[in-house]
């Protein structure tokens, strides 16, 4: 057995599912909704607040399935009882963010500033900083897969350098810094 795919997806209070026509699994939460398309080989069960995943056989197709839906629905879960939140630093001189409504407008030293419309499903915002630390971007969202998305997104406007680190960075994420050049030996 799929040592994911075994467990049973706990429903918390205020969650809602119901398994529609064609295998496709409704979630519904206080922040938002969400569905799913499953895979007809697996049969999803839904009893006494947990869904549960089955799989016909073992063979490797079944078995990377069965773990695959179940996740993703654990995710979907999650997402409209808690939701998701990444933040992410913008590491420079003069690189700001400013958000109106679903519009960031970004200047990272480019000769232009960069604009950026977000989905209706995610938020952002940006913390007031402090004196001496980097501007942060914050993106909340229900959906999992397109936080992640959008936030990939954000980071691809202006990657972290190896050098000096400038750029977008996910905050905590460790990045590979490379020596600079060195002073000529005479």
């Amino acid at each position: 057995m799929s040592r994911i795919g075994k467990l049973p997806v706990n429903l918390p209070a205020g969650v809602s599912v119901e398994l529609l026509d064609g295998n496709v699994v409704k979630v519904k939460g206080p922040l938002g909704e969400l569905s799913q398309k499953v895979d007809p080989d697996i049969t999803v069960t839904i009893e006494d607040n947990e869904i549960k995943f089955t799989r016909p056989s073992d063979l490797p197709r079944h078995r990377s399935m069965h773990g695959l839906y179940r996740a993703l629905v654990h995710n979907m879960v999650v997402g409209v009882s808690e939701g998701f939140t990444t933040t992410q630093e913008l590491v420079g001189v003069g690189y700001r963010v400013a958000v109106q409504g679903q519009l960031l407008t970004f200047s990272l030293g480019y000769s232009h500033e960069i604009q950026l419309l977000l989905p209706s499903e995610v938020k952002a915002e940006v913390p007031e900083i402090k004196k001496g630390e980097t501007p942060k971007l914050v993106l909340k969202s229900c959906d999992k897969q397109l936080l992640g998305q959008v936030a990939a997104k954000v980071r691809s406007l202006r990657k972290p350098e190896p050098y000096k680190g400038k750029g977008i960075k996910f905050v905590g994420e460790q990045l590979r810094r490379k020596a600079g050049k060195t002073a000529a030996a005479k």
